[in-house]
């Protein structure tokens, strides 16, 4: 087991290095657990572990992360309350130990503070690829630009297929098909621009 609880180190999980991720749980769970009068270390241990199913290879075993760490807690001889932990994974399972709830509301702690997701470069210039791919869809949209790291698209539309009114209808079904077809942080400002240009000249 602590061969597996070394592989988190080389694990990331939505951008989150696996291990410190699960240290930082049981940290917390463990604070919890001194509060409530609970075993403290049996609380460390289930946080340490509640995600020990991710550091396996999934092409080596077959199976969900949450079926995994349990076949390998049961295998170790862990606690009962470790398995439960593990389970509380799967939608229908209910907890049937407070160290259980706790390690879960740690962790939710954990994945929500501020920074801690560290979004990698590469991901991040796919999302702004895919943000404009989505908008360029459009046959009324002439081109797109991602701006504000991704926190807003101006659209140039094209002039002559559209009116004013038809281009506010426009920035709302970019907006639609950016909900139904992306998962990104915080809100993204839709800006559609149609713009007409009359030139002249006097001689």
């Amino acid at each position: 087991m602590i061969k597996m609880v070394g592989r988190m180190n080389f694990k990331i999980y939505q951008g989150q290095n696996l291990l410190a991720h699960a240290t930082e749980v049981a940290k917390l769970a463990g604070a919890f657990a001194s509060e409530l009068g609970e075993d403290v270390t049996l609380a460390k241990r289930a946080g340490l572990l509640h995600d020990i199913g991710k550091a396996v290879n999934n092409s080596v075993v077959q199976g969900s992360h949450v079926q995994v760490g349990v076949d390998l807690a049961k295998k170790y001889h862990e606690s009962p309350v470790v398995i439960d932990t593990i389970q509380g994974y799967e939608n229908e399972h209910q907890p049937k130990y407070i160290i259980s709830e706790l390690v879960a509301v740690a962790e939710k702690i954990a994945i929500s503070r501020p920074g801690a997701h560290s979004e990698s470069l590469e991901s991040f210039v796919h999302r702004l690829d895919n943000l404009e791919k989505i908008t360029d869809s459009f046959e009324d949209v002439q081109k797109s630009y991602a701006i504000q790291a991704g926190r807003e698209i101006r659209v140039i539309a094209k002039p002559d297929n559209i009116t004013d009114t038809q281009a506010i209808v426009l920035a709302r079904r970019i907006k639609q098909k950016i909900e139904a077809e992306m998962k990104y942080p915080g809100h993204i400002k839709v800006t559609v621009i149609r713009e007409v240009r009359s030139v002249e000249y006097a001689k």
